[in-house]
């Protein structure tokens, strides 16, 4: 049996079929072993999910023996039938309780996975916070919590006069005092929390997490990049919790510097050491029905070209993305530039006159109202800042225009990944940023590190 120094096993990782760059479109499932242990045998260093025939498996054979039949046939109900790519990879790993980083493109289904791991250790007639999901905005939070609650219900617990599998939003911007009460009374048996109030009440001693079986961070890379989150994530990792009395699950469709990442888990102690990393599209993180394109032009012809795009694209619904507005042009009581881009297009687009708003300096209230508007159905177009780039789901949109340039790759994807998203359709959709010419290269970078290609259009 074949051992692998510590040294010997980084540079197999790089430069062996472990890469994920040598087989295009393959998902990897990669160990990382203890990193104080001399030598590895192979079998530590990467493993391939052990299912019999997984990938014709369906979401409940996958799910046999594990998961509640309330919840399987739930859903089945709302229509999850056929297990993603992650979910395959993934599941068998989360059913046998190890830690796991869950790493794959937006809507490929890691909600779902790691909800079902949930569902399937927890004991609603436990009076105890069982499982905690951190999310990083308040949108994100309310969707993760609603298909929570879908798949926990169980109307035969009702009938029978069983205590239900309860499901707390604990949301900036929510009612804080409402939820104290519950949680002296009742204590949920899932909290679905946003970081500021996750701490608020943990710091207050009003929620425990003595019994906390699982602990979920999604978009972790968005925590960690947060200077107002992360001192208090890694709070939530070390001091509130153990890694050691639970089981932990980081999801993200973008993780800069996965294997550092993977390292800093096992040395700071935010896993076990034992921890899965399944990276799933590592290459074309992209889905196949996206289009990307650029259009060239001097900032002053900024806005006539977007106007040009709009009409001759006719998109049923778009997303427009602009940059959040500097400290130095608030300081100078300058307008931001949604509103300005919004009194532009409400002034010169007349089929799309009703244009919604979305950022981060809104109130929750308008950020929610603004949401319902647009859910609410029909043709619609909406400018927003990178918030609504993390777990708003708009699955009707069409077309994303960038009207400034993301500030990296990672907001690229997830901006793209606003569209595209609807089940079962192979509808082209479509992602066109406005850039300078002086913009061009950054563009081409982010062509580079996401493995797509854009079409340029003239006008």
């Amino acid at each position: 049996m074949a051992c692998f120094s510590v040294t010997q096993l980084h540079t197999l990782s790089w430069t062996s079929s472990l890469n994920p760059n040598s087989t295009y479109g393959t998902p990897k499932v990669f160990f990382y072993p203890k990193p104080l242990r001399a030598s590895f045998t192979s079998s530590n260093v990467e493993a391939k999910t052990d299912t019999k025939d997984s990938s014709t498996a369906t979401l409940r054979e996958l799910c046999h023996g594990h998961v509640p039949e309330h919840v399987i046939h739930r859903a089945e109900e709302i229509g999850y039938v056929i297990p993603t790519e992650v979910q395959l990879q993934a599941l068998p790993f989360l059913f046998s309780g190890r830690d796991c980083v869950l790493h794959a493109q937006t809507g490929s289904g890691k909600t779902l996975a790691y909800l079902l791991q949930v569902l399937s250790v927890i004991d609603s007639q436990r009076s105890a916070v069982q499982a905690l999901i951190v999310v990083p905005t308040r949108e994100l939070g309310m969707q993760v919590t609603k298909l929570a609650r879908m798949l926990a219900s169980n109307p035969s617990e009702r009938e029978s006069g069983l205590k239900p599998c309860t499901v707390m939003a604990l949301l900036d911007g929510g009612m804080l005092k409402r939820h104290k009460s519950w949680l002296k009374a009742e204590p949920p048996t899932i909290v679905v929390a946003t970081i500021g109030s996750l701490c608020q009440m943990i710091e207050k001693h009003i929620l425990k997490l003595d019994s906390c079986q699982v602990l979920v961070v999604d978009e972790v890379d968005f925590m960690f990049n947060s200077s107002k989150e992360v001192s208090s994530l890694k709070r939530l990792l070390t001091s509130y919790s153990s890694s050691k009395n639970r089981q932990t699950i980081f999801a993200s469709a973008s993780i800069p510097q996965h294997r550092r990442f993977l390292y800093d888990c096992m040395q700071q102690k935010w896993t076990r050491a034992d921890v899965v990393h399944v990276h799933v599209n590592s290459v074309e993180p992209m889905p196949s029905c996206l289009h990307h394109r650029f259009v060239v032009c001097n900032k002053m012809e900024k806005n006539p070209i977007l106007l040009s795009l709009l009409q001759t694209d006719s998109p049923e619904s778009a997303i427009i993305f602009v940059s959040e507005q500097s400290e130095k042009s608030k300081k100078t009581g300058s307008a931001p530039p949604t509103t300005l881009l919004i009194d532009f297009l409400r002034s010169s687009c007349g089929r799309f006159s009703d244009v919604s708003l979305l950022e981060e300096d809104m109130n929750f209230n308008q950020r929610a109202a603004s949401l319902s508007e647009l859910l609410g159905g029909g043709d619609y177009l909406l400018v927003a800042t990178d918030i609504a780039a993390r777990g708003v789901d708009l699955p009707e949109t069409t077309h994303i225009y960038n009207f400034d340039i993301p500030k990296d790759a990672v907001n690229y994807l997830h901006r793209a990944g606003r569209t595209g998203r609807k089940p079962f359709s192979d509808k082209r959709c479509f992602v066109t940023s406005i850039i300078t010419v002086e913009e061009r290269f950054v563009l081409q970078r982010f062509e580079n590190e996401l493995m797509f290609c854009c079409e340029q259009l003239f006008f």
